[in-house]
């Protein structure tokens, strides 16, 4: 039986970590497990799954949701909600929805102040069988030659045959993650290493290609890509530079004296590579070269607004507590060691990483909801939350986040803008868009704007004119990007919706108001000709890859679209003007929410580079809370005199 460890080293010398591993998730397997009542949960909810796995692709968590109701005895003693079509939705209404969530999302918490995860949906991190016998991208999208080549081949080499499976298996400047993908790349073509040739490897030569694999011509076979794969088609430059590459640069490059100075190339690859696994202690940036760490840190900042959003601080001090010594203990403390600019590093003291300190990585807009989440704790008593972060820390953060703004007033994730867009002429990854280098995002930016105008509230006086200028210009960005129609595109999150938020919020955190603003007012109009009709907002991936707004299938809601919506127009004062849609969403959520308080895992709501999904397990927790909490206090005026 397979048991979530947390924070735990296993007492293993070779694993580095500058924290005793707080925020570190690891599944072993316990072939002693003998509780026949956690067998059988395991086994009923390993059959749930493979039953539904064509409707619902998501692990849900289900293991660890087993294992955490095991170890804290959970119960839940306030009643199911559910309003009927007349009903109106009362404070009452609201409240005992808040508790339950905020109480079963809590149970769900671990010792170390996080949430832990599935942060999946990729077919390189968590494939899954589509039922046409195929795997896809990711576990939504529809069968493609890439996804089930690899997937194939991955279980042939954990042991599976070509018929088992019940049958399944017969059917520099660039971006940081596009450095780090290709280092390890060029320098196995520059050694030109091959693994040992093993029955298996010959076995698969014969089940992946039609042709015999000696007859296969490789040059032509360079340029060809299967249709389902084919998100971003390479240029005809592409297709004369690889040749030539090949046919008159790698004949130089194989003799002396051009072996000598690939020698010295790979020797320097080799020393950026020994750079990344030093600084992330042997973790690496993932999700494409490595497994990735997780979205611990980013998680437990929203987490934290969500809650807090909600008012009920008093009912969630220990989780608020627990998740404030998280953040606490995940901000970097130190900028890598060496000269930055050799090796193409950002600076990272005071920032927070998408996950855990030891992952190390700094971003912008982790780097801005810490803050956000660390300015928003230390407005609460220590006795309920604990002590503040340090004020040295927070003007660590704050010089940090400041440095990633770009000359036209938008930040991108991990660093600044180094290049420029037309590089994408030699994006060889025909599956994914817009990979080459680092571009500014409406997220991005929007998180800093409202981490610099939180951080300009509590510590006025210092570098004002800085900070003032930062979201201005940064604030003059996001105007700038709005789409014509009034939305904003979402490049890390489903999609419409979520760029539509960050944009909004951006503009009110500096300064603009739904009167003053047109770029608000078109943002609202956008999202109530979205709305649907019983309310509620529910927004397809396929939005994502195609960039148009695109409903679910059946014009469904879902708890996160709504969420997001709502948070946006609660924001643009729509409460004021006519607060009857936020009505209508709050029911859509709470009738949503299921007996024991939860959301439902509903349609996969991550993205990256356009074309590939990924899960957010948390959010279908996070973001109706946060939803109902401003709803709650800012709607319905709940806790106010």
């Amino acid at each position: 039986m397979w048991r979530l460890k947390i924070a735990d080293g296993g007492g293993d010398p070779w694993l580095r970590t500058r924290n005793a591993h707080v925020g570190r998730q690891v599944w072993e397997f316990d072939a002693g497990a003998d509780d026949p009542d956690a067998l059988a949960a395991v086994e009923a909810a390993r059959r749930e799954f493979a039953a539904g796995r064509h409707r619902l692709k998501h692990s849900a968590d289900r293991l660890m949701r087993i294992q955490f109701a095991k170890e804290k005895s959970l119960k839940f003693d306030l009643p199911a909600i559910k309003l009927e079509e007349n009903e109106d939705v009362t404070e009452e209404a609201v409240s005992t929805s808040l508790k339950k969530a905020i109480s079963r999302f809590s149970s769900l918490q671990a010792h170390d102040g996080h949430w832990p995860g599935d942060y999946g949906g990729p077919m390189f991190l968590m494939p899954g069988l589509n039922d046409d016998g195929g795997w896809g991208l990711h576990i939504e999208g529809p069968s493609t030659m890439f996804g089930s080549a690899l997937t194939y081949v991955s279980l042939r080499i954990l042991g599976e045959g070509p018929d088992s499976g019940d049958g399944a298996m017969e059917k520099g400047r660039m971006w940081c993650h596009c450095r780090m993908v290709y280092l390890p790349m060029c320098y196995i073509y520059g050694k030109r290493f091959v693994g040992r040739i093993t029955p298996l490897i010959l076995e698969l030569r014969n089940e992946l290609y039609k042709t015999p694999y000696s007859e296969i011509d490789w040059d032509s076979a360079r340029n060809l890509c299967a249709k389902e794969d084919l998100y971003y088609p390479h240029p005809l430059i592409q297709d004369i530079l690889w040749a030539t590459l090949h046919k008159f640069v790698e004949p130089v490059m194989t003799h002396w004296p051009g072996n000598k100075l690939r020698e010295k190339a790979l020797n320097h690859v080799m020393q950026h590579v020994h750079y990344e696994d030093e600084n992330t202690r042997y973790i690496c940036i993932g999700p494409v070269n490595k497994g990735y760490n997780g979205s611990q840190l980013w998680d437990t900042a929203f987490a934290v607004q969500a809650i807090a959003a909600t008012g009920l601080i008093d009912e969630s001090a220990s989780t608020l507590k627990l998740a404030h010594n998280y953040i606490k203990n995940s901000q970097v403390l130190d900028d890598c060691p060496g000269d930055l600019s050799y090796w193409y590093r950002h600076i990272s003291k005071g920032a927070w990483p998408f996950s855990t300190a030891d992952h190390g990585w700094p971003i912008s807009d982790c780097t801005a909801e810490g803050l956000k989440a660390a300015l928003l704790l230390s407005k609460i008593s220590p006795e309920i939350v604990g002590e503040p972060v340090e004020v040295n820390r927070l003007y660590d953060a704050v010089n940090c986040l400041m440095s990633y703004m770009n000359d036209n007033g938008g930040f991108a994730t991990y660093e600044l803008t180094r290049s420029y867009a037309w590089l994408e002429l030699i994006n060889p990854a025909e599956t994914f868009g817009d990979i080459v280098i680092d571009y500014p995002y409406v997220e991005c930016t929007s998180a800093a704007i409202q981490a610099l105008a939180s951080f300009k509230k509590l510590y006025p006086g210092h570098r004002r004119k800085d900070v003032d200028n930062c979201i201005n210009k940064a604030a003059n960005y996001i105007e700038s990007i709005q789409r014509s129609d009034g939305s904003w595109y979402g490049s890390w999150a489903v999609c419409f919706t979520y760029g539509t938020w960050f944009g909004v919020k951006a503009l009110v955190a500096a300064g603009r108001t739904f009167k003053s603003s047109p770029a608000i007012r078109k943002a609202c109009d956008f999202l109530m000709s979205k709305e649907l009709s019983f309310g509620g907002w529910g927004e397809s991936y396929l939005s994502c890859q195609d960039q148009v707004y695109t409903n679910l299938e059946g014009k469904r809601a879902h708890a996160v679209n709504t969420g997001w919506a709502m948070l946006t127009l609660i924001d643009a004062g729509q409460a004021e003007r006519d607060p009857t849609p936020l009505h209508r969403a709050a029911k859509v959520l709470i009738n949503l929410q299921s007996e024991d308080g939860e959301f439902p895992q509903q349609e996969i709501m991550g993205v990256f580079n356009k074309n590939c999904m990924i899960s957010y397990s948390q959010y279908r927790d996070i973001f109706p809370v946060w939803a109902l909490g401003e709803y709650r206090c800012r709607v319905l005026g709940a806790g106010k005199k």
